[in-house]
C-alpha cells in the first residue's frame, strides 16, 4: 500500500475514533443523567452505549495496525533510500585501480613466467603512518550525537489538558445524591430528595532542574544549546510522567491518579475458574462500568504486558496473538498503554479522558542566566529549565488500581 494513501487512511480513521470517543462520552453522560433522574439507565442508553464501546474497540485496533503498517513503510523508504545514495559514488570505485590490477600490469609480474622470479622496489613509498602523510589527512567527523536512552513518557496522552492563569483550578464536585423519587397518589405528599457539592482545589505544583556551564563551552560548541536544551526538557517530562500517575500528593508533589483511585476489590473473580492476569484487567473493567464509568485504556508495566501477550494455552498456542501477524496494544478492545512509571505487577484501569484534568499554569521553559551567585566573575552560566501544572482527579470511582498477585 502506497505510503500516502495509508497516511490518508490513518487521519480518517483517527478523526473517526475521535468522533466515536465523544459519542462515547455524550452517551455516559446521558447514563449518569438518567440515573440521577430515575436511579437506573434505559435499555435504550445502555444499547447505545454497548454499539459505541464495540465500534470504539474496533477503530482502536485497526488505527493500531494502520500506525504499525505505516512505521514499516517509512522504513522500508528509508532503506531505499539509503540504498541508492550508497550506489552514487560506484563509477568511481569502479574507476579506481584495484591492488590486484596494479600487481599484474607490474612489467616485472609480466616477466614471471620467463624467469620464475620477481622483483618490486618500493622507495620512499608514501603511506597513511603518522611519519608519513597521514597527518595531512582529517577524520570524518559524524554530527550524530549519541546520548543516553530516554524512557517514553505516555501518561499525559490519557488525561485532557487546559490552561490557566492562577495558581491553583478550583472545581466543585457532588458529595451526595438522596433520590426519594416514588410513585405518589393524588394529592398525596410528594417526598423530597437532597443534593450537596462540594469545593474542590487543584493547587499549581512546579517541576524544575538547572545545570551549570561554562560561557566557552555555550559559545564554542554550537551543538551544546540545544542537547542541553533536550535533556532538561526530558527531565521534566519524565518526572511529570511519574507524579501524574503516582504522585502521592504530599508536600510539593501532585497527587496522581493511583493515589486517588479506587482500590480493585476483584469480588468478581469467583464467577471465574482460575483467573488469569487477561481476567483480572476484565473484572476491573466490569468495575469501572459499575461505577457508571466504561474503561476506555489500561496502563500496565512493559513485564506484565510481555506476560500477557505471551498467554499460551493447553495446546502452547499463543491466546494473544500470532507473533508472525502485526498486533498493536489493545485487550479486550482497550488500548494498552505499557510505560516503566507503571510498577510491574500493578495495573490501572478506567475511562481516563473523563477521570482527571491536568491545569497546564506554564509549559516548559528554558532559561539561561549570568546573574546567578557568583556565575559573572566565573564566566559561567546557569540553563534552568521549569514547568507549572496542576493534577484534578475528579472521578476515582472512573479509576480501579489493582495488583495481579503475581511476582515476575
Amino acid at each position: 500500500m502506497p505510503l500516502d494513501n495509508t497516511e490518508t487512511q490513518l487521519r480518517e480513521l483517527t478523526n473517526e475514533l475521535k468522533r466515536v470517543g465523544d459519542n462515547v462520552s455524550r452517551t455516559a453522560e446521558n447514563a449518569m443523567a438518567e440515573a440521577r433522574r430515575s436511579g437506573e439507565v434505559s435499555d435504550e442508553t445502555k444499547a447505545t452505549a454497548d454499539r459505541l464501546l464495540t465500534e470504539q474497540g474496533k477503530l482502536n485496533t485497526s488505527v493500531t495496525a494502520l500506525t504499525s503498517q505505516l512505521e514499516g513503510l517509512q522504513t522500508q523508504n528509508l532503506e531505499i533510500e539509503q540504498r541508492l545514495a550508497a550506489r552514487g559514488d560506484g563509477a568511481r570505485r569502479d574507476a579506481r585501480q584495484t591492488l590486484g590490477q596494479a600487481v599484474t600490469a607490474n612489467e616485472a609480474v609480466k616477466a614471471y613466467s620467463g624467469t620464475g622470479t620477481v622483483k618490486m622496489e618500493v622507495q620512499n613509498a608514501i603511506t597513511t603512518a603518522s611519519g608519513s602523510a597521514g597527518a595531512l589527512g582529517d577524520p570524518y567527523r559524524d554530527p550524530e550525537v549519541v546520548g543516553l536512552p530516554m524512557q517514553e513518557r505516555r501518561i499525559r496522552d490519557l488525561i485532557p489538558s487546559v490552561p490557566i492563569t492562577d495558581s491553583s483550578a478550583k472545581y466543585a464536585r457532588q458529595t451526595a445524591r438522596t433520590n426519594a423519587a416514588a410513585a405518589v397518589a393524588e394529592g398525596g405528599l410528594k417526598p423530597e430528595s437532597a443534593l450537596a457539592w462540594g469545593p474542590e482545589d487543584a493547587i499549581v505544583r512546579t517541576i524544575a532542574h538547572w545545570i551549570p556551564v561554562s560561557r566557552q563551552a555555550m559559545a564554542d560548541l554550537p551543538q551544546l544549546q540545544g542537547l542541553i536544551d533536550t535533556e532538561l526538557r526530558y527531565g521534566l517530562d519524565l518526572v511529570e510522567d511519574a507524579q501524574l500517575l503516582a504522585g502521592d500528593g504530599l508536600g510539593e508533589n501532585l497527587s496522581g491518579l493511583i493515589t486517588n483511585a479506587t482500590a480493585y476489590s476483584g469480588a468478581a473473580e469467583a464467577k471465574i475458574s482460575s483467573p488469569t492476569l487477561i481476567d483480572k484487567l476484565r473484572v476491573a473493567m466490569l468495575e469501572a462500568t459499575l461505577n457508571l464509568y466504561p474503561a476506555d485504556g489500561m496502563v500496565l508495566n512493559p513485564e506484565d504486558w510481555m506476560v500477557i501477550e505471551t498467554s499460551k494455552d493447553a495446546q502452547n498456542r499463543y491466546i494473544f496473538a500470532n507473533p508472525l501477524n502485526l498486533a498493536g496494544p489493545v485487550l479486550w478492545g482497550r488500548p494498552v498503554v505499557s510505560t516503566m512509571a507503571m510498577s510491574v505487577d500493578k495495573f490501572l484501569v478506567g475511562a481516563f479522558r473523563v477521570a482527571a484534568t491536568i491545569y497546564d499554569r506554564a509549559d516548559t521553559e528554558v532559561l539561561i542566566s549570568t546573574e546567578d551567585r557568583d556565575n559573572f566573575v566565573k564566566n559561567m552560566i546557569t540553563v534552568l529549565a521549569e514547568k507549572r501544572l496542576a493534577l484534578g482527579v475528579k472521578r476515582p470511582g472512573s479509576l480501579i488500581y489493582g495488583d495481579f498477585g503475581l511476582v515476575i
